[in-house]
């Protein structure tokens, strides 16, 4: 049984982006360097690779992005013409704080964000701003090791001061950490929480410790609490939300271990950060996990305090992809940044991700069922391989069927009552991919002639799957033939 049901009015549509994958001009107007800036290109067989210092002989893709630094008057032109009335993208720290530890912030970059929300209100588009997306100054991981140090804390605090204070009336909601939940795992602590102090080589043989993780993202729950209650306390017109990577998984079999299982890979991938963030405390079942992986936090008087007064207002997530969980023999994804086991029942991207748009209808309704709080999609999407026609066409038929099954299922679980706001395709212009640095693994409704060996014009072109997105978007949700 389906609905017709359309969204909610004043549904929020739109794409999303970071600043590190497509903003580029990484050293321009006095910008430091920040984590990613050190990342070499990579691909779906060979893992990107981490330099120390920055080689001029060598290839780092973030560098420049797709050029949004200099297009992006020309890209927010298009974003509205698809009919956008709200784009999600971060602000890079290191362009407002080039060492992350300075006196006083960065005029320039600060003005270029002006410029960025005033093109924004031009056409009608709602900024959605994440604050920290994988990525920090280089300079606060040499001298801190990231999130390690909680002197990070007030560096963060100083910077929201800053960003709050200067786009008050120009920016209402706001994301404190992009996909926080990913700094549970090992290679995910290395994009959310910078613990890379003097590591070099391939980003695959980053290994850290449970204990520094851990740590890590309690110092990461007290910024964000903070920050929260800094912006309800002097700005009651912002609405603050948390970003999770939410990795929907399922028990292999009806084996009750495999439930178990399941059961606890949900609460350490899933619930772990957003129940801190949502609900302002730490859950009762992280006292076991913490005993049995040897994690003794280091807390401050008055950090669960400030975890407490810094609950967020609404709750966003990504969603790309589910994954299998159990304790018998399971065959692992192939792709890259894929978690959990083969799903017989599903289909694969070309990155070996496997799609599932069932399983969005699902986790809308465990989320919301669990908070009570308003949902909002802000990463969903597939990377594929386009071809330009001969003609200059982009026939992207793949992408519009996943589109479409995901926004159905979406609103199915509209019909079911959950109180969504919003959905943001990620990627809505092509961009460096943040798994393996490519720039043929692409996203966008709008292609941009940019190639892995750095070369192209930067041409904007529209796909086929621009037109179908402003279908959907003029209709509501409603038309998705």
């Amino acid at each position: 049984m389906s609905t017709t049901q359309t969204f909610p009015k004043g549904f929020l549509w739109g794409g999303a982006t970071a600043a590190n994958q497509f903003e580029g001009a990484w050293d321009v107007d006095g910008r430091g360097p920040s984590v990613d800036d050190h990342f070499m290109g990579g691909s779906f067989e060979r893992p990107r690779e981490i330099t120390l210092a920055i080689d001029p002989d060598k290839l780092y893709p973030n560098h420049d992005g797709i050029d949004f630094y200099h297009h992006y008057a020309e890209d927010i032109a298009l974003f509205a013409e698809m009919g956008f009335n709200v784009f999600r993208l971060s602000i890079a720290w290191s362009r407002i704080f080039p060492n992350g530890d300075d006196a006083e912030p960065n005029e320039a970059g600060l003005a270029f964000y002006d410029k960025v929300f005033d093109c924004c209100r031009e056409h009608d588009i709602e900024p959605l701003v994440t604050i920290s997306h994988y990525e920090m100054p280089y300079h606060l991981v040499e001298k801190y090791n990231g999130w390690a140090s909680r002197e990070l804390i007030g560096f963060f605090e100083r910077y929201c001061e800053t960003i709050f204070d200067r786009y008050q009336d120009k920016v209402t909601y706001w994301l404190t950490f992009n996909e926080i939940n990913c700094g549970t795992m090992d290679m995910g602590s290395m994009m959310e929480t910078g613990l890379i102090q003097g590591f070099e080589g391939p980003a695959s043989e980053i290994h850290t410790t449970a204990q520094q993780r851990y740590q890590a993202l309690h110092h990461q729950f007290v910024a964000s609490g903070r920050v929260v209650r800094l912006a309800h306390e002097r700005y009651p017109q912002f609405k603050v939300g948390n970003m999770d990577c939410f990795i929907l998984s399922y028990a292999a079999t009806c084996d009750p271990k495999d439930l178990i299982a399941n059961q606890a890979e949900m609460r350490r991938m899933n619930w772990f950060c957003s129940d801190i963030q949502v609900r302002g405390y730490y859950p009762s079942y992280a006292k076991r996990f913490f005993e049995e992986n040897d994690v003794r936090l280091e807390m401050a008087d008055g950090d669960l305090d400030d975890i407490a007064a810094g609950k967020v207002d609404f709750y966003t997530f990504s969603y790309y992809m589910s994954g299998v969980v159990g304790t018998h023999d399971v065959k692992k994804t192939a792709g890259n940044m894929t978690f959990g086991g083969e799903n017989p029942y599903l289909e694969k991207t070309d990155w070996g991700w496997q799609i599932d748009p069932d399983g969005l209808r699902y986790a809308l309704n465990e989320i919301y069922d669990r908070y009570q709080i308003p949902l909002m999609v802000v990463e969903n999407g597939m990377g594929a391989k386009d071809e330009v026609t001969p003609d200059g066409r982009i026939h992207d038929d793949y992408r519009i069927a996943y589109l479409r099954k995901h926004v159905a299922a979406m609103r199915e679980a509209v019909a079911d009552g959950v109180d969504l706001m919003g959905y943001t395709w990620w990627g809505p212009i092509d961009l460096v991919s943040a798994g393996t640095g490519e720039m043929r693994k692409r996203y966008g409704f709008i292609y941009v002639d940019k190639h892995d060996d750095g070369t192209g014009s930067y041409e904007r072109i529209r796909k086929d799957s621009f037109y179908a997105y402003q279908k959907i978007i003029a209709s509501n949700g409603a038309d998705l033939d």
